[in-house]
């Protein structure tokens, strides 16, 4: 059956409509065509929404599921139908599972329970074994058996020598290594932003210090011994001092920023809510400040969910013990939708991570296969704990006003509408 979109503004600016208002027909998975007005005909299903926009589909770079072995937390079924109701025909799934996605297998595992879904799984397999930080995982292997990348989930790289090796070892097989920028021995058991909000509060404080030394030993690593890093989540305003000065140098150093770090600040934390709890823990108004002009000018390359589900008995706990993690696959667009202005952000979901991660971005042009994500930008909701469609329900968005509305996307020849 063929599928006819009607009203459709287009926001792709790789494409030739770019900002125009077009009928677009899909057939066999593929974009048939693309015009001002087109007839409906027998066996085409008709789709129109109220002020429909659409883009290339969206690519999150970090999205725990839990399974294997969290299952609770969230399966790999459900976590996909999330993501394509909110927007992403593709997702890159850390390696915090149970076992940890440290072999060839294991990431066989996952591409293959994700098997004709309409969003697309991608694994990020760990950089060491079990991700405990001691030896390297078989990263050779696990590329060739689908991993995009390999990084320790929200753990840091604490040998030196170690991250020197991988950088060197992965440009073997042009491997993407991520390095989680936090510096242990400076962070202790901080567990908030330290700052004027930590010590009102009397919560541990976690300083920025812990992020800008491990970006800059990275840094230093990665420009004598070449090869491709990607940092993931930086939080701060120094961060992306220390990463715009990198480019500049010419060094393939890439970041990422989480929704919640350039939305929320340290402030929330006065409800003692643990679902502020975060890893990078939430900082300053300065620093979401710089953050948002990171992604205008281009110093940040990826905005992500980083959707961490975690189940009720580790989140409804006192905030010191708490888990750190929150979901955002259901709000990430309408807050970033909040804060930026569309054209500000769309490639950060679209042609640049897909560009960084390897993967092939389609153009909404005719004869192209179909990979769009379908959404209102003015629609403003306040998001509630009934709009969770997460197995857990850890969100720091629940009451607050988002903009923008998702429809679904069409991926896969499948069209997943929320």
């Amino acid at each position: 059956m063929s599928t006819l979109l009607r009203n459709a503004t287009i926001i792709d600016a790789t494409s030739p409509y770019h900002l125009q208002k077009k009928d677009i027909l899909i057939s066999n998975g593929k974009i048939e065509k693309i015009a001002d007005a087109i007839q409906l005909k027998e066996n085409t299903n008709l789709i129109e929404l109220e002020d429909l926009h659409i883009s290339c589909g969206w690519f999150d770079t970090s999205v725990s599921l839990g399974e294997p072995g969290f299952e609770e937390r969230e399966t790999i079924k459900n976590g996909l139908q999330v993501a394509a109701k909110s927007g992403f025909t593709a997702i890159a799934v850390n390696a915090n599972t149970n076992p940890i996605i440290d072999s060839k297998s294991d990431v066989e595992f996952l591409i293959h329970k994700a098997n004709n879904s309409a969003t697309k799984l991608y694994p990020i397999a760990a950089l060491t074994q079990k991700s405990k930080g001691i030896e390297m995982a078989e990263l050779y292997d696990m590329q060739l058996s689908g991993a995009i990348a390999f990084g320790d989930y929200n753990k840091p790289i604490e040998n030196d020598n170690l991250m020197k090796v991988a950088l060197l070892y992965a440009q073997n097989f042009d491997g993407l290594v991520l390095s989680f920028p936090k510096n242990n021995a400076i962070a202790g058991e901080g567990i908030a932003n330290e700052g004027i909000n930590s010590t009102k509060l009397g919560l541990k404080g976690s300083p920025a210090l812990t992020e800008h030394i491990q970006i800059a030993r990275d840094l230093f690593l990665l420009e004598y011994t070449g090869g491709k890093l990607h940092i993931p989540t930086i939080s701060t305003a120094k961060s992306v001092e220390l990463i715009k000065d990198a480019k500049k140098k010419g060094l393939q150093v890439t970041c990422s920023v989480s929704v919640h770090h350039l939305t929320l600040t340290d402030d929330e934390l006065h409800g003692f809510d643990s679902n502020f709890k975060t890893n990078p823990p939430l900082r300053t108004k300065e620093d979401i400040k710089a953050l948002q002009k990171g992604v205008k000018n281009g110093v940040i390359d990826i905005i992500t969910s980083d959707h961490n589900p975690i189940d009720i008995e580790h989140k409804k706990v006192e905030f010191s013990e708490a888990k750190d993690g929150v979901i955002g696959l259901e709000t990430a667009f309408g807050a970033i939708n909040s804060v930026l202005d569309l054209e500000n952000f769309i490639e950060n979901l679209t042609i640049k991570p897909k560009a960084i991660f390897g993967l092939e971005n389609y153009t909404i042009a005719e004869g192209n296969k179909a990979d769009i994500t379908l959404f209102d930008p003015k629609e403003e909701i306040v998001f509630t704990n009934q709009q969770i469609l997460s197995t857990s329900k850890n969100s720091p968005f629940i009451s607050k006003k988002l903009k923008g509305k998702v429809y679904g996307v069409f991926a896969n020849n499948q069209l997943i509408l929320k």
